[in-house]
């Protein structure tokens, strides 16, 4: 028969051994080993290009996202139709999730979600857009947009062709 000051130890001794395996857990597995560091690398590069091109783009910084891009024709009607967004709206806001990423060889088909607001002046309610497209990537070191697929938020002045564009601004 248990005494009441055996049954008090119980629930120390309980609690005593929770904590103590608690303390295990964390401690056996606070140093997780990357098991394929070349991809692991290889997908943070990816993250960083895609995520440089997206706050370029909000800071209207062409000289930024013409750094990503290799030089192909089709990368030069994008950079025209971003110039054409930086003067024609004074703040762009643009948040985008990556949905998959799809590597053959050195091409990277990463696609994203995306939701923005384009602005012509602060008072502006400006526009409000969303949607989805393909950022083609390439390469395995050194990662540079080589197309474009789909609905991206690029070129959104051009979309809009019956506003009027405002004075010129600085980008």
């Amino acid at each position: 028969m248990l005494t009441p000051m055996r049954l008090m130890l119980v629930p120390a001794v309980a609690l005593a051994a929770g904590l103590l395996g608690a303390a295990a857990l964390t401690t056996g597995c606070s140093s997780k080993e990357i098991r394929y560091p070349e991809d692991h690398t290889r997908y943070k590069n990816i993250d960083r290009v895609v995520e440089e091109l997206r706050t370029a783009y909000t800071r209207r910084d062409l000289s930024d996202i013409q750094g990503l891009l290799l030089p192909r024709e089709v990368l030069e009607k994008a950079a025209t139709d971003m110039q054409q967004d930086f003067q024609t709206y004074q703040e762009i806001t643009l948040e985008w999730t990556i949905d998959r990423i799809v590597i053959e060889g050195e091409t990277i088909e990463v696609v994203v979600n995306w939701a923005g607001q384009w602005r012509k002046t602060p008072a502006d309610t400006g526009l409000r857009e969303r949607g989805q497209g393909i950022l083609i990537l390439t390469g395995e070191k050194t990662v540079l947009l080589n197309g474009l697929e789909g609905d991206l938020p690029f070129g959104m002045a051009l979309r809009r062709p019956g506003d009027p564009a405002p004075a010129s601004r600085q980008p």
